[in-house]
């Protein structure tokens, strides 16, 4: 059993029964999850080697559009049995170059033993299965316990008592696989048999087109056979060394010895907790059937869950109100400041200072621009004076809404006539002729004009509203 804490690794339990002492599979996986203990993970399963069908396909690039189309009519024609009756999984491997043949590593096993062992686990533990390995493959999950595991080209052989797994590991990622028919027994009694055939599934590998293997990691029941690896490697010309120590918690000198022995059960494990790297045989219609009891299974972490969050949006919801109250309490005393100091009475009603601004002195402020200028004089002038009068302006000044106008008109008359059209402009009422004067050496004469820029608006903006006291 292992646990998972952040970026660390714990092996918490390692438990073995036989079945012969058992009795049976049921009662033997009984007594193992009653030495191991409750626990709420996942729990993985593996099929047998003898049970699955694993190949390495080489298809054009193009089928990775449709893979899965492409992968079950390649499957069709590579298997024995119908597509119907098995399921299967694949995983895309890495390629040497972007234009060569896309790379698939497929497992199958009958629908019928996938299903069995789904059952078996359910019937005895009462737990759902969360994912069921194929063969060989899960060996590969042993590269995040152990690095060492994913550089160059390397065997792992789990030597079990009647027969063996070999997976090939090619940068971590497994890329070959096949199960013997002889295991530590074959090794007593004929242990060059075990050599062949050993010696053959690496060289099937390299048929395949693989690259020679650098090395080869002896695992399981066989890896404590004293001499193996000497005669292994003799025989198959490759070097041949135990597994590198495993990146766990947990692994006391009391389990240091025994855990190449549980390397399969440690590796499916791993599966569980964290990415794995193997394939998958629950899929199809087991991958449906998990669905309801899953979430049962994991009732227990889901409520938990949903409560954490619950209370953590609570907390945050309660200390953003908080944070708005405190907002709005210094917003509030601000408003009061203010309306106090420039509206003269103190308000913390947001409608009360609208109302004040409206009709307070704030409403009462002149608009510094004018409403007529020297231009607008100019333009009245044009416009009212008739044609018939011939008219000179000599000079024309505007300061802070106080005009000086001199022309130079015909008659005295033509002078009248002008003052009558800047009088009869509303902006303009109080204008008046200072004098007139007869220009030298000629008959015109010359007026002096003078008057205010005011029009009526700017008077009434000046009165007090009614009711309203004197400031002091």
């Amino acid at each position: 059993m292992l646990s998972a804490r952040y970026r660390s690794l714990t092996l918490e339990r390692l438990a073995e029964v036989s079945v012969e002492v058992a009795g049976s599979l049921d009662a033997a996986l009984a007594s193992c999850l009653a030495q191991v203990g409750p626990h709420t993970g996942s729990v993985v399963a593996c099929l047998e080697g003898d049970r699955v069908f694993v190949n390495r396909l080489a298809l054009p690039a193009v089928a990775s559009k449709q893979l899965s189309e492409v992968l079950a009519y390649e499957l069709e024609a590579q298997l024995p049995i119908e597509l119907d009756g098995l399921v299967w999984d694949h995983r895309v491997l890495a390629r040497a170059r972007r234009d060569g043949p896309l790379l698939v590593l497929t497992g199958a096993a009958r629908l019928d033993h996938v299903r069995d062992r789904i059952e078996l686990i359910r019937r005895v533990a009462a737990r759902e299965v969360d994912r069921v390995g194929c063969g060989p493959l899960p060996l590969a999950n042993l590269v995040s316990a152990a690095p060492p595991l994913g550089a160059g080209v390397l065997a792992l052989v789990d030597l079990g008592d009647a027969s063996s797994e070999v997976v090939v590991l090619e940068q971590g990622e497994p890329v070959f696989a096949r199960t013997l028919s002889r295991g530590v027994d074959a090794v007593r009694q004929s242990p060059e048999a075990l050599a062949a055939e050993l010696r053959q599934s690496l060289l099937a590998w390299q048929a395949k087109g693989g690259a020679p293997v650098e090395r080869v990691h002896l695992v399981g029941v066989g890896a404590a056979l004293s001499g193996a690896e000497a005669y292994l490697g003799y025989h198959l010309g490759t070097p041949i060394a135990p597994l590198p120590p495993l990146e766990l918690a947990g692994i006391g000198p009391d389990l240091e010895l025994v855990v190449p022995r549980f390397t399969k059960a440690i590796a499916l494990a791993l599966a569980g907790v964290r990415r794995p790297r193997d394939l998958d045989l629950r899929q199809g219609p087991l991958a449906f059937e998990r669905g309801f009891g899953f979430l049962k299974e994991k009732a227990p972490v889901l409520v938990g869950l949903a409560g954490a969050i619950a209370v953590s949006f609570a907390f945050a919801t309660w200390a953003e109100l908080r944070t708005l109250e405190r907002e709005r309490t210094t917003l509030t005393a601000a408003l009061g400041s203010l309306t106090r100091d420039v509206l003269g009475e103190e308000t913390t009603d947001p409608a009360r200072a609208t109302e004040l601004v409206q009709r307070g002195r704030g409403a009462e402020d002149s608009d510094p621009l004018p409403k007529v200028d020297a231009f607008d004089v100019i333009v009245e002038l044009s416009e009212g004076i008739p044609t018939s009068v011939t008219h000179d302006i000599e000079e024309l000044d505007v300061q802070k809404g106080h005009v000086k106008l001199t022309g130079v008109v015909g008659s005295a008359a033509d002078a009248e006539t002008v003052l009558g059209v800047i009088k009869a402009q509303r902006c303009f009422p109080d204008a008046k002729i200072g004098k007139i004067t007869q220009v030298v050496n000629t008959d015109k004469q010359k007026y002096a004009l003078e008057f205010d820029l005011r029009c009526p608006e700017e008077s009434k903006k000046k009165k007090k509203p009614e009711g309203e006291a004197e400031a002091p």
